[in-house]
């Protein structure tokens, strides 16, 4: 059965940084693509950042772009979201999720599996 299990989410000032880890199980985690998406209370889950199979192609939503890296390792089956310069509107649940596919995948409607999320708020 295949898990992804979000961890590292909290309370943050802003200006602070946190570090999202997702351990993924159940599935062969090299041949996926990875993506963070968020929804805040209110709104519709948004896309933020998606990395491929290799970790050698990555791509990043506007508004988070110079501020998160999104990186995996591929032999501890686990993806991360280092969140830096932390700001308020970045509050919200964090969800990653797993792709079959050899591009880079933005639509949430593409991705096969998901976490639970976990919930990051920034305070100002």
């Amino acid at each position: 059965q295949v898990q992804l299990v979000e961890s590292g989410g909290g309370l943050v000032q802003a200006g602070g940084s946190l570090r999202l880890s997702c351990a993924v199980s159940g599935l062969t985690f090299s041949t996926y693509a990875m993506g963070w998406f968020r929804q805040a209370s209110g709104k519709e889950r948004e896309f933020v950042a998606t990395i491929n199979r290799t970790g050698g192609s990555k791509l990043y939503a506007d508004s988070v772009k110079g501020r998160f890296t999104i990186s995996r390792d591929n032999v501890k089956n686990t993806l991360y979201l280092q969140m830096n310069s932390l700001k308020p509107e970045d509050t919200a649940v964090y969800y990653c999720a797993a792709e079959r596919s050899l591009a880079l995948v933005m639509q949430a409607s593409r991705y096969d599996y998901w976490g639970q999320g976990i919930q990051v708020t920034v305070s100002s």
